[in-house]
């Protein structure tokens, strides 16, 4: 099986010889959720952010485990010349550790947001059922899909987020991600893959955490230094899960300055 991840693609014109940035997304996300900060970092190197499979304009399929989004993610890296640094947020950065773990020389270097190399019990399988519940087919406005996903969704942030995720006009409303597949598949993309003990990242990694966020705790600090030994940890003050959303200068500063 082979893809061809759409990219959301930014920087210089000129070659640079610093490498590019790849960016990968969590879930329920998409390339263009991090204009702003492929528009950042694009100052003196290429960043590109991709959509990963089943989600945004990439296409869709019946898998979905880590080990296949970081094959199809090392086949954009090598044509791109075959090394990369690599940022992955969430899922995106379950995907980029594993791609680290199993492909290093394709990461020049690796920067992880808010999440760590661990099973999670954390679920978002509610919002998924909340819109695969919303009947696209009798709506006529975006306010109707978000009034409806409302009922099971409080959250307003939480709702604006998964209302990026939907498209059309008069002539319909669909989801972009394969929300079927994402449901059959939830429980992959809250596991992570075993490694056996040799299995190590030696290049230069940051795990960037939200203060507000329970994702990167101080017991898996242990597994952390395990499998990427020449990593840190930076907090990122007042965020939470969605570090680069909700201080975006901080986390800008902190990741800027590492890459």
């Amino acid at each position: 099986m082979s893809l061809s991840l759409n990219a959301l693609d930014s920087g210089p014109d000129s070659a640079t010889d610093r490498p590019p940035l790849v960016i990968l997304h969590g879930l329920l996300g998409s390339a263009r959720n991090w204009g702003a900060v492929v528009k950042a970092l694009g100052c003196g190197r290429r960043v590109l952010a991709l959509d990963l499979p089943n989600h945004g304009s990439s296409p869709w399929t019946e898998v979905m485990d880590y080990p296949f989004m970081a094959r199809e993610v090392a086949k954009v890296i090598e044509s791109l010349g075959g090394k990369a640094a690599v940022l992955g947020h969430s899922m995106g950065g379950k995907a980029a550790m594993t791609l680290a773990l199993t492909r290093p020389g394709l990461v020049e270097r690796l920067v992880v947001a808010d999440i760590a190399p661990v099973s999670y019990t954390h679920t978002f399988a509610p919002y998924v059922r909340a819109m695969r519940a919303v009947p696209l087919g009798e709506i006529s406005s975006r306010g109707q899909v978000e009034g409806i996903l409302a009922e099971h969704i409080p959250d307003r942030g939480v709702r604006a987020f998964l209302m990026q995720n939907l498209e059309g006009g008069q002539a319909g409303y669909r989801w972009r991600p394969n929300l079927a597949v994402l449901q059959a598949h939830m429980d992959d993309i809250l596991a992570f893959p075993r490694f056996g003990e040799e299995s190590r990242y030696e290049g230069p990694t940051l795990f960037v955490a939200g203060e507000t966020s329970d994702y990167i705790r101080p017991e898996h600090e242990d597994v952390i230094a395990a499998l990427f030994p020449n990593s840190r940890t930076v907090e990122i003050a007042g965020a939470g899960h969605w570090v680069h959303a909700d201080n975006p200068a901080a986390f800008l500063d902190a990741v800027g300055a590492f890459l």
